[in-house]
């Protein structure tokens, strides 16, 4: 007949146990969020020659569906929400209608702009200066109510070229670095900046999002790779 396990060793198992599933829980609380589709929104694949570029190799070199940043779940497209600028004039200034339809805590975007830093400095045609008001996520609540999520060179986003001596962003985060043949010609590499906006008004459902450019203003021309909601 088999022994009994002895009362402390039980004990410790199970401790044991519960201490695995509750690690396995804390893992899984580290990917949060609802991404929001935007097939129906994309509009430019990276790499897509235009107006006022029409270089080889400049591709996003980014892992399409399903991917994880600090944490946050967002879903890559094969193409970007792309806004037009004075020299992308083919690209609109506003996508708008972007669909939410529920209520939110946060906002998390995973975005960049061309053109403004890389190889770029003050003086250059296709430079930026900090601070400059390139655009705007515009948040609209079911009561007809928004919200603007203003976004500000330096601040929310830089060029997604950039060089080693290149400051980062001071309210969003850079989460992704990467390369391609046209950037490392130039000695630049590609970066990528996740914003989070906290909602004010978490109990008012979200309808929609309108995503605004300045492509009258400035050479800067934003894009968005992912959304993603946190629900309340």
């Amino acid at each position: 007949m088999r022994p009994l396990m002895n009362r402390p060793l039980a004990i410790a198992c199970l401790s044991c146990l519960i201490g695995l599933v509750a690690f396995a829980e804390e893992k899984a609380d580290l990917k949060k969020g609802t991404p929001i589709d935007l097939t129906e929104y994309v509009n430019h694949t990276p790499g897509e020659k235009i107006e006022a570029d029409s270089r080889e190799g400049n591709t996003l070199p980014l892992p399409l569906g399903e991917q994880t940043f600090e944490g946050i779940r967002m879903k890559v497209e094969e193409k970007v929400v792309q806004l037009g600028s004075t020299v992308m004039k083919e690209r609109p200034e506003k996508v708008s209608g972007i669909k939410i339809g529920r209520k939110l805590a946060r906002l998390h975007i995973l975005h960049a702009t061309c053109f403004g830093g890389g190889p770029n400095r003050p003086g250059a045609a296709w430079y930026v200066e900090e601070d400059t008001a390139i655009g705007e996520y515009r948040i609209n609540y079911d009561d007809g109510s928004s919200e603007n999520i203003l976004i500000e060179y330096g601040k929310d986003v830089r060029d997604w070229w950039f060089r080693e001596d290149e400051k980062e962003t001071s309210r969003s985060k850079v989460v992704w670095k990467g390369a391609n043949d046209l950037a490392e010609k130039y000695d630049c590499l590609l970066r990528l900046y996740l914003t989070t906006w906290k909602n004010p008004k978490p109990d008012q459902k979200v309808v929609s999002v309108d995503y605004v450019g300045r492509k009258d203003e400035t050479v800067a021309a934003p894009f968005c790779v992912a959304m993603t909601i946190e629900e309340k």
